[in-house]
């Protein structure tokens, strides 16, 4: 054999090893940045990992969960921020450490501000403790100072101000139905504090659920912002697929914007990790066609992409992605999402989370 055809051979070889790599590895598969929200709520993550825990990629071998995501077609992580948390998680400083480890990994980040210490959701809006007795004019400056203040440590790409507020968000001064227009005017300086500080960032409001998410959005019909974010999980929003993908529609036909599922998710087993009750363990929890296996919950992940696609939406996220059963098989106070995770319980992630990738 002449040198040349050595050369040539030895090229090529490298190809085929470099492929297999690649294949076998996932490595170098970035991010695809166009336009649509391939995205995972993984705001769990930093705890998860403070207790030593060792994810898998789909080949069992040890990755770090972010990389694991990335490789799997995940282009955006979402990641909840509280005000004034009881210890370092969902802090401000936990958050801006983990953001910057998302962007390093060709990530986007989409920040979820609870504006409140702890949970926020349709039962719960707390005002943080740092707020409590403010008069309204005085508690709009402090979400205005205070959005001004996270865009400018984090930069995130998408902002959701408040989390899931169908009732309103800073009880009780913005209670929607106690007072509708300072909750408009509260969500109004949240959005205004976030372009003055980044005009191209995305501005989201988040709504749980289907029902009443119309007269919901009509609220907002004179504020500036860019993405309808609705929650979609089978247990609270009803079992009708249809009923989603015409809400989504009639959404994004109505009030002309982006249209994402922020939250969505679904079992892969009825079974569980640790002594911990899960959330979902009945098969009456179920939609009839997605059976709570590994295949159920990448045909469920699979389904929704797919009606969020057709009514020309922008973006589905998985939530408690990483929710894994951290503490312990034997802990009463670990995971209630531990079988709705991208991870299966040796903590190798899911057939589900390549969809987007696939």
């Amino acid at each position: 054999m002449q040198m040349g055809q050595r050369v040539l051979l030895f090229i090529m070889v490298l190809a085929m090893l470099s492929c297999q790599d690649k294949e076998e590895g996932g490595v170098d598969i970035v991010p695809v940045h166009d336009g649509y929200v391939r995205a995972v709520d993984i705001s769990f993550l930093p705890m998860v990992e403070s207790r030593g825990i060792t994810f898998f990629n789909q080949n069992d071998r040890p990755q770090d969960a972010l990389s694991i995501f990335r490789e799997s077609g995940i282009n955006t992580v979402r990641i909840r921020l509280w005000h004034g948390p009881e210890d370092v998680h969902s802090s401000l400083e936990e958050v801006k450490a983990f953001a910057e480890r998302v962007k390093a990994e060709g990530m986007h980040v989409w920040l979820c501000v609870h504006y409140s210490d702890t949970w926020a959701d349709p039962g719960e809006q707390k005002t943080p403790q740092a707020w409590t007795g403010l008069q309204a004019e005085a508690l709009m400056d402090s979400v205005y100072a205070y959005t001004r203040h996270i865009m400018t440590e984090i930069e995130p790409h998408i902002i959701q101000i408040g989390n899931e507020i169908n009732n309103g968000m800073l009880y009780p001064l913005g209670s929607r139905w106690d007072n509708p227009e300072q909750f408009k005017a509260l969500v109004r300086e949240g959005i205004g504090a976030a372009r003055s500080v980044d005009s191209t960032c995305k501005i989201m409001i988040h709504y749980a659920g289907l029902e009443g998410s119309a007269s919901f959005y009509e609220l907002f019909e004179d504020v500036s912002y860019d993405q309808i974010g609705i929650s979609y999980y089978p247990l609270w929003h009803g079992k009708d697929l249809d009923v989603l993908k015409n809400t989504m529609s009639a959404l994004k036909n109505d009030y002309g914007k982006e249209v994402i599922v922020a939250e969505t998710a679904y079992p892969f087993t009825l079974l569980w990790n640790d002594h911990t009750n899960n959330i979902v363990g009945e098969e009456s929890q179920l939609l009839p066609d997605f059976p709570a296996s590994l295949e159920g919950q990448k045909d469920f992940f699979k389904k929704i992409i797919d009606l969020n696609k057709e009514v020309g939406g922008s973006g589905v996220a998985w939530w408690g992605a990483a929710w894994i059963a951290f503490d312990g098989t034997e802990s009463t106070q670990g995971s209630t999402w531990e079988n709705q995770a991208l991870f299966d319980f040796t903590n190798k992630i899911t057939p589900a989370a390549k969809v987007f990738r696939d």
